[in-house]
């Protein structure tokens, strides 16, 4: 079966604004994450994409058109399935002041019973980007054989429950998994079972480094900016 590249978008101007953006329209990347899609068909360049799959936010596409400009002949496709989860009200709102909410307890130590008001659960999230990813690893598959390549770029708590989900992790554990802006999650998909052959890699240790701020012990709930 096919080997899946999953890319979270470049840093967006939510990011740096420390909002939640979920589907918020109008979220572009800013400065930073342009250079980080800019730099992206040079990190791939080794590999025989057949397809690339995106989530339908502006911020996902921006993502992608420096690899499709730079590969005239990849075919692009938008999948509703793989876009951010809809944190519903929560949607637009600092994390600051959400860290407060009774609810980002649940998200953070119990996801799996977590539902966002007027939006959807994390359960739901990770089902249907699951059953995206089968669908679509069937249909690569089908018209590109089984030693096939292909990417999705979307968000990271999407990234992360589907990591989750081929580790065959409990959705509680998804917080212990970090995938920083424009990094690259790979998993080689098999009959048997799915293997994780690369988590969240940007090629830049800066963001190992101490910190003057210590990024805290929760779970930035959407990804995260990444290295300052």
């Amino acid at each position: 079966m096919p080997t899946l590249i999953l890319v979270r978008h470049g840093r967006s101007t939510a990011n740096t604004a420390g909002l939640l953006a979920g589907w918020t329209p109008g979220v572009a990347l800013d400065e930073r994450g342009s250079a980080q899609a800019a730099a992206l068909p040079g990190r791939l360049s080794a590999l025989p994409l057949s397809e690339v799959v995106t989530s339908p936010l502006q911020r996902c596409r921006e993502t992608v058109a420096p690899l499709l400009a730079a590969r005239p002949g990849l075919q692009a496709h938008t999948e509703d399935r793989i876009g951010e989860c809809d944190y519903g009200d929560w949607s637009g709102r600092k994390l600051a002041e959400l860290a407060d909410e009774p609810l980002m307890e649940v998200v953070q130590r119990h996801p799996s019973a977590a539902a966002f008001p007027g939006g959807e659960s994390m359960r739901a999230m990770q089902t249907r980007a699951a059953e995206a990813v089968r669908e679509w690893n069937a249909r690569v598959e089908r018209d590109y054989g089984e030693d096939a390549v292909y990417l999705m770029c979307s968000h990271g708590d999407i990234i992360k429950s589907l990591v989750a989900e081929a580790l065959g992790l409990h959705l509680d554990l998804f917080q212990r998994i970090s995938v920083e802006p424009c990094s690259v999650t790979a998993i080689r998909y098999t009959r048997l079972r799915p293997f994780l052959v690369r988590l969240g890699d940007t090629g830049d240790f800066a963001s190992l480094a101490p910190r003057e701020e210590p990024s805290g012990d929760d779970a930035t709930v959407g990804g995260g900016a990444g290295a300052p």
